[in-house]
């Protein structure tokens, strides 16, 4: 049973993270389509960085909470923790 509820976390976190990179190619592509479509305008002399959207920070500490849970209750390791940790954080 130990084994089935590991797949099982895996999955969701796999599909988690997978969801929030498939989410930020999207505003990207949609972005780089908006700039092709628009005419060109002079740009400005320095353009501040766009502040990230809460959506994508709130998405990613929920995913870090259910990681920490995970390992709490003994489904991932401390390798397994690290390395989807790392995937999430980019």
């Amino acid at each position: 049973m130990p084994g089935l509820l590991r797949g099982v976390a895996r999955t969701a976190v796999v599909a988690g993270t997978a969801t929030a990179v498939s989410n930020r190619v999207s505003r990207r592509q949609q972005g780089r389509w908006a700039q092709q479509e628009a005419p060109p305008q002079p740009a400005p002399a320095a353009p501040p960085p766009p502040p990230a959207p809460a959506d994508d920070m709130s998405g990613r500490i929920d995913q870090l909470k259910q990681l920490g849970e995970l390992k709490a209750q003994g489904v991932l390791t401390e390798a397994e923790f690290e390395e989807q940790k790392r995937r999430i954080l980019g």
